[in-house]
């Protein structure tokens, strides 16, 4: 890795800005397979000792990449090469949860318990939930990976009628509802491109600048009753959603339907 960051390879004025020639040194050696999946890159003081440049410039080219997802940094551990992430397309026709979707492909499923517990609601769980005055609400939140990938953060409140301990809730909760048949048998699902904060971009391990999915769902019961209010962020690089259209029938065609019956 050393010839990547020769001092003689940044003597080139009509290179542009160093942070720039930096920047793309190192993309070039990622999009080659110099640089593979999973390798660290060298401290910074060592990088700046090896290629003559100064820490400032040394930083702002990494944080260009990082930005752009190329790299991702880890407190206490370092800068690494991002791994590379199969899109998966999602139906958006299905109501089903992630890990019957990562199932569905023959894939693992990993959750990282950021919290979970009851708590006094939001004003905005209130009004979705239809929460009245001493509700409590049930909190889920984790990070959801497949083969060692983390790929959305979920965080998921429920009414605690429904969910009066979310500590049961070790993989699937929807499995969780089913077995108590509250299982919802319809949702609402609003999907909109937004930019993780700093701490979903770690969360996800990538940049904060790369696009994500932000997704919210109101799932009910038969009865109407809302049971689910959900929002979550999802890598924008690893899913595609796909929904099957279909022409709206003609007055003609309607007429024709309607006769046959």
């Amino acid at each position: 890795m050393s010839e990547l960051f020769k001092a003689t390879d940044f003597n080139d004025a009509s290179g542009g800005p160093l942070y720039l020639q930096l920047h793309r040194r190192i993309a070039e050696a990622i999009i080659s397979g110099r640089l593979k999946p999973g390798d660290s890159l060298p401290p910074e003081r060592e990088m700046a000792a090896q290629t003559g440049l100064s820490r400032v410039t040394i930083r702002k080219g990494i944080e260009a990449l990082v930005a752009s997802g190329q790299l991702v940094q880890r407190r206490g551990s370092g800068t690494f090469v991002a791994p590379k992430v199969e899109r998966l397309e999602q139906a958006l026709s299905l109501l089903t949860s992630f890990t019957e979707d990562m199932a569905r492909r023959g894939r693992q499923v990993e959750s990282r318990w950021l919290a979970r517990g009851l708590h006094a609601p939001a004003p905005e769980e209130v009004m979705a939930l239809g929460l009245g005055a001493g509700d409590r609400v049930a909190r889920l939140e984790r990070v959801r990976s497949s083969d060692g990938v983390p790929l959305a953060i979920e965080r998921a409140s429920l009414p605690s009628a429904i969910l009066p301990d979310p500590e049961v809730v070790e993989t699937s909760l929807y499995g969780v509802l089913e077995a108590r048949g509250l299982r919802p048998v319809r949702a609402v699902q609003r999907i909109s491109a937004t930019n993780p904060n700093a701490k979903d971009a770690e969360l996800l391990g990538v940049g904060a600048a790369v696009a994500a999915l932000r997704i919210e769902r109101m799932s009910y019961l038969g009865t109407g009753q809302v049971v689910e209010f959900t929002r979550s962020i999802y890598r924008g690089d690893a899913y595609d959603f796909a929904v099957e259209l279909k022409l709206a029938p003609g007055p003609d065609q309607g007429e024709a339907e309607r006769n046959i019956a």
